[in-house]
């Protein structure tokens, strides 16, 4: 049993029991969201799809941890004209467990 559910404004496809790395989602650590954009889903080969959304469907799930991706460095250079500019960005995430999905 799987699902495609927009979680931040992404699709991810889940499945019971799966730890995804999402875009920074507001609660605790330890505590227990759930999503109701649920755009598929899919249990022993019979597909149910949405209209754009599944009505009823929630994916469960809980915040494991808060923590920050890889540095991603920006470098602007215009050659001969003396012009250099460098930047850092460390975007922010949530690992998440999938703890079930209802249809």
């Amino acid at each position: 049993m799987y699902a495609i559910v927009n979680i931040a404004g992404q699709q991810f496809k889940v499945a019971k029991d799966q730890h995804l790395f999402v875009h920074r989602l507001q609660g605790d650590e330890g505590a227990s969201i759930e999503f109701d954009n649920v755009l598929l889903a899919e249990d022993g080969g019979k597909f149910k799809v949405g209209t754009p959304t599944l009505k009823g469907a929630v994916v469960s799930a809980k915040i494991v941890s808060h923590l920050k991706g890889d540095k991603v460095i920006v470098f602007k250079k215009k050659r001969r004209k003396g012009y250099k500019k460098k930047n850092g960005h460390r975007q922010q995430f949530t690992k998440i467990q999938i703890t079930g999905i209802k249809f």
